[in-house]
């Protein structure tokens, strides 16, 4: 006779539990876990079975402890920081950034369109407002990080996780200045304003369920996008030219007549 099925540990069920939130981006990197009482209440589990599940996430990677309390590990940055050097070294990074996004995110907001939920929707609308009042402020470094926001939100309305965690990555690099500066692209009051027009249209389409208008909408978006930074670089290589040039009065010496 066979042996009977047995469950699973409580606490190893209480960590895949965990496990799963973290992987579908329910929780995200640096977020901080309620204390542990109201947490073991919250999950109807034993504070000891609670302690258990949150010691196997540390060991996986997933969580981190520190006096402040637990959060969820950036589990990610393994993989930004060999990433970062091959992008730093390479100058065709940034074409083939934007030509992945001009194949990817179109289809992201698409599925987002099709398949947002009411708690990702005033997620995004939330965000949207975040990114208007930072415009309106004149505050580049907030709005950046909310342009940043919107597209993860958006990845994660996709409800497709491997989408959400190639961005997660791309998001870090970004916000390194790995690819190209984020602060001076987001320093031109002209710019600012188009992207905040874009990511409107964006928001509207897929909080209105159009696949379609969503898709076009990134489109458009992540082609400016890709203009303004081929824009951007050529101006900082006209502008590293003239300083070269300037530079060299002063280490060519000067003809001298006589001796």
């Amino acid at each position: 006779m066979p042996d009977p099925i047995r469950p699973p540990p409580l606490a190893s069920a209480v960590a895949a539990h965990l496990e799963g939130l973290v992987l579908e981006g329910v929780l995200r990197p640096g977020d901080r876990l309620a204390p542990e009482r109201e947490l073991a209440e919250r999950l109807g589990v034993s504070r000891p079975s609670l302690r258990e599940a949150l010691a196997a996430l540390e060991e996986k990677g997933l969580l981190e402890s520190s006096r402040a309390g637990t959060q969820v590990a950036d589990f990610m940055a393994p993989l930004s920081a060999p990433l970062a050097g091959l992008f730093g070294t390479s100058p065709r990074m940034a074409e083939d950034y934007f030509e992945y996004r001009r194949l990817i995110e179109p289809q992201a907001a698409a599925l987002a369109a099709s398949r947002i939920t009411p708690p990702e929707r005033a997620a995004l609308e939330e965000c949207l407002v975040a990114m208007e009042a930072a415009h309106a402020r004149a505050q580049p470094a907030e709005e950046a990080e909310a342009d940043t926001r919107l597209h993860l939100l958006v990845h994660e309305a996709s409800h497709n996780l491997v989408l959400l965690h190639v961005l997660r990555v791309f998001a870090v690099l970004l916000r390194r200045g790995i690819l190209f500066s984020h602060e001076q692209y987001w320093q031109r009051d002209t710019l600012r304003g188009e992207i905040l027009a874009q990511h409107r249209a964006i928001a509207a389409a897929i909080l209105q369920g159009q696949p379609e208008a969503a898709a076009e909408a990134m489109r458009d978006h992540i082609g400016f996008t890709e203009r303004a930074f081929r824009s951007l670089r050529a101006e900082a290589g006209r502008l590293s030219e003239s300083l070269r040039k300037r530079d060299r009065q002063g280490l060519v010496a000067e003809d001298r007549a006589g001796g």
